[in-house]
């Protein structure tokens, strides 16, 4: 799916409209989620049932439109099957046990097909609901007339702390064409840099947490300060979080422009499958290795990988600081020690790029198995902020007798 994003502009009463909307949509959630709790074993068509019964019993809760409470029912059943799944795959840690949603500054509701019109001019939406919220102008820089109407899946309105917006999801294959390199990149991730390669190019780490870190001192300090249910807390606490809300921003953008240019200029990227959540267990490194943002830079890099038809390749990060590049032999050193001396071959090479070497060689190793994300040939060019698994293309295998 492809999703254009854009900002709706209307008055404070229809914003509160809208706010009662996502509160609607948030309470059909946990009813269904209280509904999976009172009966065991049910399934995902029982939860959407259910949302029939919730509109009879509470009259406000028809006024979201049916295919919106349908969708609450849906995202209640996803929480619930991932908890399945990951009890049947035995992961380690917590399981993910499903949760109900209390009110926050961030919330959405999701419409399908109906409950919104969008204008002739697709400038304008209008939402026809209970609810009743009206029309609202469309900002932003996506053309939504290259698309039909029935292309448009769904529409998610998002509420943030610097206003609501609007997203579509529409149903489009990406297709980009890219001119083959003929060049091979491994990439080794750090706090010192934020990437160092195998022809030993370095991106110096933005540091986009540690930089607002003052701001966000003061914000916060001042949001202690308030009254709680004042309405300088309520300033305050927008304040704080649009704060939040551009770190983050500036960590997706600086994730999305670098991968694609690591992913346009190669026709092979390798890179390590680190367990961020195990790392971040590291009291003294954690802040750093969390604003470094390493998961979502590599998210985007498989997303364009697949988009531009590249081949991207996760090999497991073990003594690939320690192994030597050049004859393979293991040079131990401590994590303070940033230069490569092997004392059988005599190579001396920053750390980093000795690294990159061994992830690229292990790299090259791996493509053609067929466990390897990406690199197998079945290469699909799809698109989301969660990049999907690729479908294998061999058959399967015939039961036993």
């Amino acid at each position: 799916m492809l999703v254009f994003e854009a900002k709706l502009e209307g008055t404070q009463q229809q914003y509160e409209r809208l706010d009662e909307a996502i509160r609607t949509a948030r309470f059909v959630r946990n009813s269904c989620l209280r509904y999976w709790l009172d009966n065991l074993g049910i399934g995902k068509y029982e939860l959407s049932a259910y949302c029939a019964v919730l509109a009879l019993e509470f009259p406000w809760a028809a006024k979201l439109n049916s295919q919106a409470r349908q969708a609450s029912a849906q995202r209640a059943w996803s929480a619930i099957a991932r908890f399945y799944d990951n009890c049947k795959k035995s992961k380690p840690g917590k399981k993910g046990f499903p949760r109900f949603k209390k009110h926050q500054t961030h919330g959405s509701v999701e419409y399908k097909t109906t409950g919104y019109k969008l204008s002739f001019d697709r400038r304008t939406i209008t939402f026809t609901d209970g609810f009743e919220a009206g029309s609202f102008k469309l900002w932003g820089t996506r053309d939504l007339h290259v698309y039909q109407l029935k292309q448009i899946k769904r529409v998610r309105v998002v509420r943030r702390a610097d206003g609501y917006y609007v997203q579509f999801l529409i149903d489009q294959e990406r297709l980009e064409k890219r001119t083959p390199t003929g060049k091979t990149l491994g990439l080794d991730v750090g706090l010192t840099h934020f990437y160092t390669d195998s022809d030993g190019q370095t991106v110096e780490n933005p540091r986009h947490l540690r930089k607002s870190q003052k701001a966000l001192k003061r914000l916060n300090h001042r949001f202690s300060r308030t009254k709680k249910g004042s309405k300088n807390r309520a300033k305050a606490r927008n304040r704080l979080s649009r704060k939040h809300l551009k770190v983050s921003r500036q960590r997706k953008d600086f994730a999305v422009k670098l991968a694609r240019c690591v992913i346009q200029s190669s026709d092979l990227v390798a890179y390590e499958d680190l367990q961020v959540r195990n790392l971040v267990k590291n009291r003294k490194l954690a802040k750093s290795i969390s604003d470094a943002a390493w998961s979502n830079f590599r998210q985007w890099l498989e997303y364009f990988g697949k988009v531009f038809g590249v081949v991207t390749v996760a090999v497991p990060p073990y003594y690939t600081s320690q192994n030597c590049s050049n004859c393979g032999e293991v040079v131990k050193k401590s994590l303070s020690q940033r230069t490569h001396r092997c004392v059988h071959c005599g190579v001396v090479l920053d750390r980093d790029k000795n690294a990159a070497i061994n992830i690229l060689e292990l790299g090259l190793r791996t493509v053609g198995h067929t466990e390897t994300l990406n690199a197998s040939g079945d290469i699909d060019r799809c698109i989301g902020e969660v990049t999907p698994q690729c479908k294998s293309s061999r058959g399967k295998r015939k039961p036993k007798q």
